[in-house]
């Protein structure tokens, strides 16, 4: 009794990393969201289809894919996962109305969001941010998100979608590779490395394509994350369409330089996005008015220096 007891109660560490990969489709992705090795993640995995008996990913060349038991259990331990992360909030806060349970995306919350909270903090000291990662289309029900920082379209089923921002994106490569692969004309990148976003299939076909340039682009390393593709550029692995605005730093300090002088206004934008039943609630009015007027700003000192 006592060992069945134990094999129906896995750990949260195990439930966690399967809530991930489930959600995210892959081990690398999981790892980051988690911020653990793809290592320690395929374990937590693997341990948990060992407790349970049973397989919850079918593994192919292609990533993880969720088989039709893992895929009951996933929607099962993803409701259990939401409410205990909402009872662990109420308890650690005591403090429900003034909370902002927050969905960012990795690099645009790290580089362009973080930088600018202390102001929304000083404006509203009353309201507790609480943050969560998440990329795509998620259910803000289940896990217990009251708004989100949206790539994309504004296409999300039951949500309102206020537009931020668009974003610049051009090819850019460490200046080492560049050298040793001259870029004359747009043409050229056809036939070197591209470092692709999993996230947007078409980006390089629509950069091509906004240059009258015939030809099918080459498939080569696919990311899910732009850290990852910054990376790998500075690493000499290829060139990558990549948003100017995520990677100051970078063209700063000479990591990275464009590869060729053409920048194009990517088909994805930026929302902010709230499901329907949270539109109006106070938190979430706040943080939205609150990030317009930062956006605002920006894209004023941007178009000053030539956006």
């Amino acid at each position: 009794m006592v060992n069945l007891s134990r094999k129906l109660l896995p750990s949260t560490s195990a439930l966690a990393a399967f809530d991930s990969v489930a959600r995210l489709g892959s081990f690398s992705g999981a790892a980051e969201e988690l911020s653990l090795t793809q290592g320690a993640i395929s374990r937590q995995v693997s341990g948990l289809e060992e407790q349970l008996g049973i397989l919850l990913f079918d593994r192919t060349s292609r990533g993880v894919v969720l088989t039709a038991a893992g895929a009951d259990y996933a929607k099962a331990v993803a409701s259990a996962l939401a409410q205990i992360r909402s009872a662990s909030l109420a308890a650690m806060t005591k403090r429900h109305s003034d909370q902002l349970n927050l969905a960012i995306l990795p690099t645009f919350g790290t580089r362009w969001l973080m930088p600018r909270i202390p102001q929304f903090v000083a404006r509203h000291p009353e309201i507790t941010l609480n943050f969560a990662t998440r990329i795509g289309v998620f259910d803000f029900d289940r896990d217990g998100i009251d708004m989100a920082i949206h790539i994309g379209q504004p296409d999300w089923p039951g949500a309102e979608c206020t537009f931020l921002m668009e974003e610049m994106v051009a090819p850019v490569s460490s200046p080492a590779f560049l050298k040793s692969h001259p870029v004359n004309k747009g043409e050229d990148l056809l036939r070197l490395p591209l470092l692709h976003m999993a996230s947007r299939p078409g980006a390089w076909s629509h950069w091509f394509e906004s240059l009258g340039i015939a030809g099918t682009p080459s498939q080569g390393m696919r990311f899910e994350q732009f850290g990852n593709v910054a990376q790998a550029c500075i690493a000499g692995l290829g060139v990558a369409l990549m948003p100017l605005f995520l990677i100051d730093s970078e063209l700063a300090s000479g990591q990275l330089v464009e590869a060729f002088p053409h920048q194009v206004r990517s088909p994805s934008a930026y929302y902010a996005v709230a499901p329907m039943s949270k539109a109006d609630f106070r938190p979430v009015a706040a943080f939205r008015a609150w990030l317009l007027e930062e956006v605002g700003r920006y894209r004023e000192k941007e178009e000053v220096v030539g956006w």
